[in-house]
């Protein structure tokens, strides 16, 4: 009894549970409408819904086994991430969808990856990990950043050519930016069968010794969940985030406005972070018990997911909400993707890591942060909507 009172008394994302009626108030008392407050309240509130959200899937994914249970991870495993864009979408904030998407590539690569071999590396001298693996995700990456960049530079020739000659149009860019996401949705899949059939023994070895050892512990310490009550917390959290995430997106121009945020700012760097938490105490966890492997897969993973599923999901979905959204973006944005997958590729070339090399990774997410908090409103000249 005394241990599960101590446990209930640790540090933990779940304490932050206790946003959630708060939120749930701040949006339906009328006395209380406040939608600074209401933003704030439901960043918070997120953090440990995602956390449950990934809880219920890795339980889940046990269950299925390594071929199903690893799709599902993938597929869910920026969920929470995708629920907000989705709402912001429907409202027509495309600057905050298009931000989200560069910010959580942006909050993996550094932030999440460099909190985790900063943790690691003051705990271990030296870390090690599978290099093909590593090297194959910062690969894919670079095929992340030219999507982002050739929309851009598209634009930035079109526009100079007159349209009676096939200069810029809104129609053409939208064609363009729909073509990329047919050829990143294809590319996610295909490499979804690459590391989950045809090479899944070369790429997840390590990883999966390493998830082994991570059932052992859960099961010592009486965490394994039935596959009914996974499926049970993974669908209450799912509806607890799409609801939050309606708040948040509902109140995230007022609370802009109040606390002096561009929508750039706001969905590079806030909607990122509460986004990709659950992901950083996960990566964290895994740095400090030296699994590597599964360190660098849920950040390198997780940005590529964002890259290959979550933009072109969102751009078809555009569709459906009768907003086509294009994947143009400004250029700080584009900048700051490659800068970080240039970064990530030559600290993960050589299989090693070391705590001063994460905090090379987050002196970067700093400098970037500071560089989106004081750019002005810039949307992409995109749309003429």
């Amino acid at each position: 009894m005394s241990e599960s009172k101590s446990s209930w008394l640790r540090p933990s994302l779940d304490w932050l549970l206790i946003f959630v009626p708060i939120a749930v108030a701040l949006r339906f008392v009328p006395s209380l409408e406040n939608p600074t407050a209401l933003f704030i309240v439901s960043c918070l509130s997120i953090i440990p819904l995602a956390g449950w959200m990934g809880k219920g899937t890795e339980h889940l994914a046990e269950h299925l086994g390594p071929g199903a249970g690893g799709l599902l991870s993938a597929t869910f495993g920026n969920a929470a991430e995708l629920i907000i864009a989705m709402f912001a979408l429907s409202k027509g904030l495309e600057g905050v969808v298009k931000a989200s998407i560069t910010g959580s590539i942006l909050g993996n690569l550094l932030l999440v990856l460099g909190l985790s071999l900063v943790a690691g590396g003051i705990k271990f001298k030296r870390q090690s990990f599978n290099r093909t693996a590593s090297s194959m995700s910062a690969t894919a990456l670079t095929l992340a950043a030219a999507a982002l960049l050739v929309p851009t530079i598209f634009h930035a020739v079109a526009e100079r050519v007159p349209v009676s000659a096939g200069g810029w149009t809104p129609e053409k860019e939208q064609t363009l930016s729909l073509a990329i996401a047919v050829v990143l949705a294809l590319t996610y899949l295909f490499t979804l069968v690459f590391s989950l059939v045809t090479h899944k023994n070369m790429l997840q070895s390590d990883s999966m010794h390493a998830l082994e050892d991570v059932g052992e512990e859960l099961e010592k310490a009486g965490e394994n969940w039935s596959k009914g009550w996974a499926l049970t917390v993974l669908l209450i959290a799912t509806s607890f985030v799409a609801l939050i995430a309606e708040f948040l997106v509902g109140a995230v121009e007022e609370a802009g406005k109040t606390l002096g945020l561009t929508e750039v700012f706001v969905g590079v760097i806030v909607v990122a972070i509460i986004g990709n938490a659950a992901e950083n105490s996960s990566a964290i966890l895994m740095a400090l018990r030296n699994k590597m492997d599964l360190s660098l897969g849920i950040s390198l993973g997780s940005s590529l997911q964002i890259a290959l599923f979550v933009a072109p999901i969102l751009v078809f979905a555009s569709y459906l909400f009768g907003k086509p959204m294009n994947l143009e973006f400004t250029l700080p944005e584009v900048f700051a993707v490659m800068i970080a997958i240039l970064i990530v590729q030559q600290i993960s070339s050589d299989g090693e890591s070391n705590w001063i090399e994460g905090v090379q990774l987050l002196s970067v997410y700093a400098i970037l942060g500071i560089l989106f908090y004081f750019l002005p409103e810039m949307a992409p000249t995109v749309s003429g909507h």
